[in-house]
């Protein structure tokens, strides 16, 4: 429907409907004007499932949705770092909303993953904004392809559970930019998502839900968002005020008491009606794009799509360590340890929890191989060894060429809805893994995580498989790469610390009451671990492979350029191995000096490579001026200072393999403003500034004043270092002490002349 005749349509209703559209009907649907011809649409959880429910519905996963197809989680997914994989995964989404009459998916959930012990971590995609907004933006492509929506959410700093209705995130300006608003940013602009969901929170005290300046003067204004604003369920804290501030729709709905008061509103004068003309006018251009380009003949093909959950899950698995124990050989005799080699746990708990239509575990992967033999190790409904279980592992551990150990989270250690404790896994578990390798040189741990754990036993095992929640094929996938039948090729989407107390928001992660500071502003992941020169148990980006790749050739087109152009940046790939593989190529871009505080370099590209063995690619990255840039609070605006950078090309953040230097002229000066505390060190940066400082105090800043003593005492007490550190650090201000007869009044003079250089 044309944006006439949807205004048209909204000229017809009365303002008692208008109201009713900004609501939910209920817990799934919007709201229908049957008159007018306007449908009802059902929006449904996502983001790696369809969690549809037709009879009791709630936002937390707590009563049944129909059969579906549970994907890998956004953990792994991010970890795959195949923004094809996953259009063909929303591909999939998008074809099961068609079959089952969903209008939006509730997701991508791009949150930056701030600290390991955010209970919704495993559906958040990195700590790297560019990876998060890359991985969202695919997804939305490929669901959107098939004319259905997506919410990418939630809008914004929602980066914990804890009070997560009422929490404060204080963060300032250039970080929200560089940082928690980045991961939203490239996706919306990309891919224009028919939906945003707004978080809990406030930001600096505006909740979400009535933030003006994000949700009208950022998302619409500056980013060109052209779809509605949806609440997160029950993020409404005065309706109003959430649809002046540019939010749309209420989900879910509030039985009509909050219609009411926007009618009020209107008739009191205190809410303008074209307010709430724009805001139907955006829903119901969503529910008809939807209705206007239904597929009546979708079919959700559920045994199809868990294939291609399979398919999904062989790309989201990172070998983490291989001291050549895999892959498995058939004929080993091997012993599957652990409850989650036969109940895998495949996906977090809470609003994206699917009822999936069945599972493949790892032992029903290799139900055929009779040299498989499995103990259960332990049972993760509470935290107490088991020691008949145990002893049983530890035996049949002991009989066997390799022990593969399924272990990991169970659900009440992470979810939606409260934040973990600490980063270890159950001490059962721990206690196993070190029981099992005590006897059994050659073993492999496989974990079934949301986020990064403690592993305290790294030395004692050969391998380390991690699987995240690989969705319901997450066993028969695991096995694929356990046994060679695929090459492992993921790659790790955030840092993996040594201890807890070292991830950058251990000091303030959770805050004080509902005030939560992010006090490490900008240095979230691997941004802090450089800067820190940390050692990290493993680093951002890292993953192994069954195969050797090597890196030649670093070309730039061109190694000066102003920052108005592109940049073509080069890099060849050759397979040195003798099995087919596939290679994440990161590109990272690295400030050599700045004036400002920056990260030692920063993602700026990745690409995915398949090779056969001996084969050579040629990879291309496009730069263009945000690569280079910082977000400066002077002008309110992203900057790139004249100078040299870095152009890095590695294997993970720790592991870069070839450099090449490229320098970048800014075609914007900052201006500098300059105010009585001024220094003469700022001040002598700029020649034509300093001249006129010294023609004012008649060459320096001490002027004629005497000195008071010129003893020998006195001259050795006043090093050259320490009047050169006086004179650099001086305040304009400081004339009127150490000149004698410069008043204030004749500083602000000098203030205002300095101000009138660039005019």
């Amino acid at each position: 429907m044309t944006a006439e005749k949807i205004k048209e349509l909204v000229g017809k209703m009365t303002l008692e409907e208008k109201a009713s559209i900004c609501s939910g009907a209920d817990f799934w649907h919007t709201e229908a004007v049957e008159r007018l011809g306007i449908p009802a649409s059902m929006v449904s959880d996502g983001p790696h499932g369809l969690r549809k429910q037709d009879d009791k519905a709630d936002h937390l996963g707590i009563n049944d949705s129909i059969k579906a197809v549970c994907f890998p989680a956004g953990c792994g997914t991010a970890a795959s770092f195949n923004r094809e994989l996953l259009s063909k995964m929303g591909e999939a989404l998008g074809n099961e909303c068609q079959a089952e009459g969903v209008s939006v998916i509730l997701g991508p959930a791009v949150n930056i993953k701030r600290s390991p012990l955010c209970g919704r971590n495993f559906e958040y995609y990195s700590e790297d904004p560019y990876v998060a907004s890359e991985m969202a933006g695919a997804l939305i492509h490929g669901i959107q392809s098939k004319n259905v929506g997506t919410s990418i959410k939630h809008f914004l700093a929602n980066n914990q559970e804890t009070r997560r209705m009422s929490s404060d995130s204080r963060v300032d300006e250039r970080t929200l930019h560089e940082i928690y608003l980045a991961a939203f940013e490239g996706a919306v602009k990309k891919e224009k998502p028919w939906t945003v969901m707004c978080s809990y929170n406030k930001i600096n005290g505006t909740y979400a839900a009535q933030n003006h300046l994000y949700l009208t003067e950022t998302l619409r204004d500056q980013w060109g968002f052209d779809g509605y604003v949806m609440s997160d369920w029950g993020a409404v804290n005065n309706r109003v005020e959430d649809l002046k501030a540019g939010l749309d729709l209420e989900m879910p709905g509030s039985m009509g008491v909050n219609d009411k008061l926007i009618v009020g509103a209107v008739l009191s004068g205190e809410l303008d009606e074209d307010v709430v003309n724009e805001a139907v006018e955006r829903i119901l251009n969503i529910v008809f794009r939807f209705e206007e380009n239904r597929d009546h003949d979708a079919v959700f093909d559920r045994d199809k799509d868990h294939e291609m959950a399979r398919k999904v899950a062989e790309e989201t698995i990172v070998l983490l360590k291989n001291d050549g124990v895999l892959p498995l050989a058939d004929g080993q005799k091997v012993a599957f340890i652990g409850k989650y080699a036969k109940a895998p746990r495949y996906q977090g708990g809470g609003s994206s929890h699917i009822n999936s239509h069945k599972i493949t575990s790892a032992l029903d992967a290799v139900a055929d191989n009779a040299n498989v033999v499995y103990a259960q190790g332990f049972d993760d409904g509470e935290d107490k060894t088991d020691e008949k279980l145990l002893a049983e592992a530890v035996e049949a551990a002991r009989g066997a060429d390799v022990a593969v150990i399924f272990a990991g989270l169970p659900d009440k250690f992470e979810s939606e809805g409260f934040d973990r404790k600490h980063m270890s896994m159950p001490d059962c578990q721990n206690e196993l893994i070190e029981k099992v390798a005590a006897v059994q040189p050659n073993t492999v741990v496989v974990l079934h995580n949301g986020s990064p754990v403690a592993m305290p036993w790294i030395d004692k095992v050969k391998g380390i498989v991690e699987a995240y929640l690989g969705g319901q094929a997450v066993g028969g996938a695991v096995c694929d790469i356990l046994y060679g039948r695929v090459n492992p090729s993921a790659k790790l989407p955030e840092t993996f610390p040594l201890r807890l107390e070292d991830n950058p928001s251990y000091l303030s992660y959770i805050g004080e009451g509902d005030m939560v500071e992010y006090r490490e502003g900008i240095f979230v992941g691997y941004r802090y671990y450089d800067k820190k020169k940390m050692d990290v148990l493993f680093p951002f980006g890292h993953g192994l492979s069954y195969t050797t790749f090597e890196y030649s050739n670093l070309k730039v087109d061109k190694e000066e350029m102003k920052d108005t152009d592109t940049m073509r940046v080069s890099v060849d790939v050759t397979n040195t191995g003798s099995v087919a593989g596939k290679e994440v190529v990161q590109l990272y871009v690295a400030d050599r000096e700045s004036t400002v505080i920056r990260p030692v370099k920063e993602l700026r590209g990745f690409e995915k490579v398949e090779l056969a063995p001996g084969e050579t690619k040629t990879v291309e990255f496009i730069l263009e001026q945000r690569a280079f840039a910082y977000y400066s609070v002077r002008i309110h605006d992203w900057h790139v200072e004249t100078g040299e950078f870095d152009i890095m090309v590695g294997k993970s953040s720790q592991d870069i393999v070839l450099t090449k230097t490229v320098k970048v002229e800014s075609t914007v000066k900052l201006p500098f403003v300059y105010t009585t505390d001024t220094t003469m060190g700022d001040v002598s940066k700029d020649s034509r500034a300093l001249a006129i400082v010294q023609e004012v105090t008649k060459g320096g800043m001490f002027g004629d004043r005497p000195q008071e003593s010129e003893s020998s005492v006195a001259s050795e007490a006043i090093s050259e270092e320490m009047n050169a550190a006086m004179f650099e650090y001086m305040p304009l201000r400081g004339m009127i002490s150490f000149t004698g007869s410069a008043t204030m009044a004749d500083v602000q003079a000098l203030v205002d002349r300095l101000n009138a250089l660039d005019e």
